[in-house]
């Protein structure tokens, strides 16, 4: 769902440094991220890992996969290494590189390098975002291979046995520019998200927003009337995400108009046209 909420994560800060002690430190989860199944998903996932198969998470924005493998890597006691792609990430930067200090020149593994020779689960979040040369870096790990190549360090690096893959990406954004080849797609076994039903998505927003069953319930609603735009000009509708960030001003004293207002009309486009309608679903609700 949305990341189920927004808690403060359960994840530390991302490393600057690497400690010889404990290389992955840094990325071991402090608390258990809050998590809401709505199906098989935990037992799915279990599964993918006993057979040590990577998973692919594939679902709208803010629909909860990102918590969801944040929950995951706490029952599985995993440290999570995340990297958030995008269209400058290369295949170097998950690897690794060389660097020069005062001691002179030194290796340092990227962070899916750092995974899968410590030990890690990997999230590799909106992949479809990063350069192909990156997708194509993970084939010899997703398969029965279960190696990274590191040609710039004269290595051919074999995965840790505790080592666990995941990519997400949101099919809504594929097009002639932005699709997994098959050739990467089928390395994967595949976790489908969508938003939840009402009544679950509400108890989400409740707890998460620290607010009211009823002021839930309304955004719940609000948020599936956004939905049905899709068709109609809207690229998606307000996500879980963006349904706990009202509830969460609503928390901190916004009447609830002005809150949904701030956290799902306004954001969710740029279109006058749109924006007007968007503005009349929240005044019909609230």
């Amino acid at each position: 769902m949305s990341d189920r909420g927004h808690s403060q994560p359960g994840h530390r800060r991302p490393p600057l440094t690497v400690s010889a002690a404990d290389p992955l430190a840094d990325w071991r989860l402090a608390r258990e991220p809050f998590y809401q199944p709505v199906g098989g998903e935990i037992a799915a996932f279990e599964a993918a890992r006993t057979a040590r198969l990577p998973v692919l998470l594939k679902g709208p924005t803010g629909c909860g996969k990102t918590r969801f493998v944040e929950h995951m890597a706490w029952r599985l006691k995993l440290p999570l290494v995340t990297v958030a792609c995008h269209e400058d990430l290369t295949a170097g930067d998950l690897a690794g590189r060389w660097l020069l200090d005062a001691q002179g020149t030194r290796w340092m593994d990227g962070p899916l390098a750092l995974a899968a020779r410590h030990g890690a689960l990997c999230y590799l979040d909106e992949l479809l975002e990063a350069r192909s040369d990156t997708t194509v870096l993970l084939h010899p790990l997703a398969d029965t291979r279960r190696v990274l190549p590191l040609e710039r360090h004269g290595e051919m690096l074999p995965a840790h046995p505790d080592f666990q893959l995941v990519v997400s990406y949101n099919p809504g954004y594929q097009g002639l520019h932005k699709a997994l080849k098959p050739s990467t797609r089928q390395r994967f076994v595949a976790l489908a998200f969508d938003y939840p039903e009402p009544a679950t998505e509400a108890a989400i927003v409740a707890r998460e927003g620290g607010v009211d069953d009823t002021t839930a319930q309304r955004l719940v609603a609000l948020g599936g009337r956004t939905r049905r735009l899709q068709d109609q000009g809207l690229d998606e509708g307000a996500s879980t995400r963006m349904l706990v960030h009202a509830a969460l001003l609503v928390r901190a004293g916004l009447p609830p108009r002005a809150a949904a207002l701030q956290a799902m009309a306004d954001p969710l486009s740029d279109d006058p046209e749109l924006v007007e309608v968007l503005h009349a679903l929240v005044r019909a609700s609230f």
